[in-house]
C-alpha cells in the first residue's frame, strides 16, 4: 500500500478487500488499460474478474446473495479501481447505483426478482435522467409514461447512459401525470420505470432502441449511449417502489451515494497520476541530476500529495456520512467538487512533469489527462455541486436577527 490515501479505522475485512482489489488492479488492469482504452474496447476480461471477486454485489445486502458491505468499502475499492483504469469504475458504479436504489426503494418483489442476480453480475444495471436538451435541469425532463390498463407506454429520448448497451436493466426517470394533475410541481410528477431489455444495440426489446455507442474524448471502453423509447410498454409492477410520483427523490438518493463514488473515482485517477509523476520525476535526469531534485518539481508533487490527501479524507468523510443514516449532500457535494476539481489539477501537474513525453500516447498520464475532465461534468457540475453546498450551508448557518 502507498503512504498516501490511508483510511483509518477499517476492520480486518475491510482490509482484505481492499488488498484484493489493489492486487487485482496491479495485475489485470493496469497492464492492459491504455491499450483497451486507444481501441475503444470494452474490458470483458476485467469484468468477469470484477464478478468473480464479488464486487457487483459487494453492497446488495447477504439475504440478497451480496456481500452486505459499507459505502465506504464500496468507494474505496472505486477508488483503486479508479487508480487503475477509471471506465472500470463507471461499469460498476452505474450498476452500483441501480441496485441501491432497488434495495432503498424497491418493492419486495422488485429486490426479489432483481437483486440475487445483481450480486451475481448476472444483470448488470444502467440509470437514466438526462436528455438531449436538457443539461443540469433535471425538472425539465419530457419522456413520458402513461398508464394503459396494467401496463405504461414510454415515449421519448434519454441521454448519457453508462453501461447503455451492456446493461439489462435500466432505471429511467419519465414524467406520469397520472395521479398527478396541471400544475403539479415537476418533481412530484416524475416516476422511476425499470424496464429490461437484451445487452446490445439497435432495437434491443420492441419500442426500445439503443442507437451506439458515443465516441468520446476520453472514457473510453464502456459504453455510453443514447436510449429511445416509442411506444414502449412495461409492466405497471415495474414502476420503482410501486408508487407514481417518486422518482424524482429515488434518482437524487441513487445520484447522492453516485456523488461520493465519482468522488472516489477523483480520488483514485489522482493517485494514479501522482505515482507517474513521481516515479518519471526520479527517472528523468536534466542538468546532471534527477529532475526530482530540482525545488521546482518538489514543490509540485508536494502540492500534488496533498491535494491527493485532503481529497481522499472528504471523500470518506461524505460515506461515513451516508453510512451513518444522515444526510450527507453538503458532504458528498463538497467531496465530489474538490475531488474532481483536485483531480484535474493533479494530473495537469503530473502531465507537466513528464514534459514532451506526456503528449505521446505512449505513456499513461496521456489517457488520465483525457479522462479526467469527465468528472468535472459527472454526477452534477461543479457548478450544481456549489449550488448544492451553499444552499445547504444557508439553512445550517441561518442568519438570527
Amino acid at each position: 500500500m502507498t503512504r498516501l490515501a490511508q483510511t483509518a479505522g477499517l476492520n480486518d475485512i475491510q482490509r482484505e478487500i481492499l488488498s484484493t482489489v489493489r492486487d487485482f488492479v496491479d495485475k489485470e488492469i493496469i497492464p492492459v488499460a491504455t491499450q483497451l482504452e486507444h481501441r475503444d474496447e470494452y474490458p470483458t476480461e476485467i469484468v468477469e474478474g470484477l464478478k468473480e471477486l464479488g464486487l457487483f454485489g459487494l453492497m446488495i445486502p447477504e439475504e440478497y446473495g451480496g456481500l452486505g458491505e459499507s459505502l465506504l468499502t464500496y468507494a474505496l475499492c472505486v477508488e483503486e479501481i479508479a487508480r487503475g483504469w477509471m471506465s472500470v469504475s463507471g461499469i460498476i458504479n452505474t450498476h452500483f447505483i441501480v441496485a441501491y436504489m432497488l434495495k432503498q426503494h424497491g418493492t419486495q418483489e422488485q429486490k426479489d426478482t432483481f437483486l440475487p442476480r445483481m450480486a451475481l453480475g448476472e444483470v448488470r444495471g444502467a440509470f437514466s435522467m438526462s436528455e438531449p436538451a436538457l443539461g443540469s435541469d433535471v425538472s425539465a425532463i419530457t419522456s413520458k409514461g402513461v398508464k394503459d390498463g396494467d401496463e405504461y407506454v414510454l415515449n421519448g429520448q434519454k441521454m448519457w447512459l453508462t453501461n447503455g448497451g451492456t446493461s439489462t436493466l435500466v432505471a429511467v426517470l419519465a414524467r406520469s401525470d397520472e395521479g398527478h394533475p396541471e400544475g403539479t410541481a415537476p418533481h412530484k410528477s416524475m416516476t422511476t420505470f425499470l424496464i429490461e431489455k437484451e445487452p446490445g444495440f439497435g432495437e434491443v426489446r420492441p419500442g426500445l432502441t439503443i442507437p451506439g455507442k458515443i465516441d468520446k474524448m476520453g472514457y473510453k471502453g464502456v459504453d455510453t449511449t443514447e436510449l429511445i423509447m416509442d411506444d414502449l410498454r412495461i409492466p405497471a409492477n415495474r414502476v420503482l417502489g410501486g408508487t407514481t410520483g417518486r422518482g424524482f427523490y429515488q434518482m437524487m438518493d441513487g445520484v447522492e451515494v453516485g456523488r461520493v463514488n465519482v468522488a472516489a473515482r477523483g480520488c483514485g485517477v489522482a493517485q494514479r497520476a501522482f505515482e507517474l509523476g513521481v516515479s518519471y520525476a526520479q527517472q528523468r535526469h536534466t542538468f546532471g541530476k534527477p529532475i526530482a531534485q530540482h525545488q521546482a518539481i518538489q514543490f509540485k508533487l508536494a502540492e500534488m500529495a496533498t491535494k491527493v490527501e485532503a481529497a481522499h479524507a472528504m471523500m470518506v468523510n461524505a460515506a461515513r456520512k451516508k453510512d451513518s443514516g444522515e444526510r450527507n449532500d453538503l458532504e458528498a457535494g463538497m467531496a465530489k467538487y474538490l475531488a474532481s476539481e483536485y483531480c484535474k489539477e493533479v494530473v495537469e501537474d503530473a502531465f507537466r512533469i513528464h514534459g514532451g513525453y506526456g503528449f505521446s500516447k505512449e505513456y499513461e498520464i496521456e489517457r488520465l489527462y483525457r479522462e479526467a475532465p469527465m468528472l468535472l461534468i459527472g454526477e452534477g457540475t461543479a457548478e450544481i455541486q456549489k449550488m448544492i453546498i451553499g444552499r445547504r450551508l444557508l439553512e445550517e448557518y441561518r442568519f438570527q436577527d
